[in-house]
């Protein structure tokens, strides 16, 4: 089938090429003069949002069209979400798919989804390298039911007073967790942490050796700490490393749509909540 472009292609050529008048060449294709000659306002009016949108995904270069579309929704630049795609597909602005290797999968260990914050946080360690080739490890740490992530603790060895430290940093304001879901590294199952841990009445979820998939929460939130901050900066030393992993934590708590939340980030999604313990629910409306 032919489409009006092409015909429109098509009379343009017979009036450049074989100096045949537009009325005759219209006649030819069996196009309208009206529509030989239209041209549409789209490219006008999609301009501003075209620049809004290469600005934005240049500043998140790991966002796909949908939470670049909830922040130009938010700065009232779009409204509808298939102007916001169709743009992010002309532009050329898919993200890049990088590919893992397939690996077996178990049975899972499903956790009950907790219903209040520091009902149970998620640890782990992420590794990376600097510029000096030098490798470094951050402790990642999770609030299962907000998403929040109270801290992010960069050096090159994290022992155990360390990850405490960093614990109960995190907590700040707040109170510690009642279960700590964690695997079986050394740091978490030595005496020191062990001994803490009963002090502060905190229950170890250890998951099952082998199996990060039971601790679902903060592996999804390592990938994308790896995917929009490790693998998108080249840290010089262990303080520049120590700036920009704080930077993106700050903006994954207050400016990152999360998709379970609701497209609401974690630090709006926590304010939804009471500060009394005794009342700890979600506001009604």
């Amino acid at each position: 089938m032919v489409t009006t472009t092409q015909r429109r292609a098509v009379v343009t050529y017979l009036q450049e090429r074989r100096e045949i008048g537009v009325t005759h060449a219209c006649r030819l294709m069996e196009i309208s003069r009206a529509s030989c000659t239209y041209r549409s306002r789209r490219t006008e009016r999609d301009a501003p949002v075209r620049v809004a949108l290469r600005a934005a995904a240049a500043q998140h270069p790991r966002w796909g069209a949908p939470r670049l579309h909830w922040l130009l929704q938010r700065t009232g630049v779009v409204v509808n979400h298939k102007r916001t795609e169709r743009l992010y597909r002309a532009e050329g602005l898919a993200v890049e798919r990088r590919r893992r290797p397939r690996v077996p999968m178990g049975p899972r260990v499903v956790h009950a989804a907790p219903v209040r914050p520091n009902e149970r946080w998620s640890i782990d360690f992420v590794h990376d390298r600097l510029a000096t080739g030098r490798a470094i490890r951050v402790l990642t740490i999770v609030d299962d039911c907000t998403r929040e992530c109270p801290a992010l603790e960069v050096d090159y060895s994290l022992p155990s007073a360390r990850v405490i430290e960093a614990l109960e940093r995190a907590a700040g304001g707040r109170d510690l967790p009642a279960h700590l879901v964690c695997d079986h590294g050394s740091e978490f199952a030595s005496r020191t942490f062990l001994s803490w841990a009963r002090e502060q009445q905190i229950t170890l979820d250890f998951i099952r050796p082998g199996k990060p998939v039971d601790n679902a929460y903060v592996e999804s939130f390592n990938g994308k700490l790896r995917d929009e901050c490790l693998n998108e900066q080249y840290f010089l030393d262990l303080t520049d490393a120590r700036v920009h992993i704080e930077r993106w934590r700050r903006e994954y708590n207050r400016a990152r749509p999360h998709s379970a939340l609701g497209r609401l980030t974690p630090a709006e999604y926590a304010a939804r909540f009471t500060t009394d313990p005794e009342l700890l629910v979600l506001k009604q409306g």
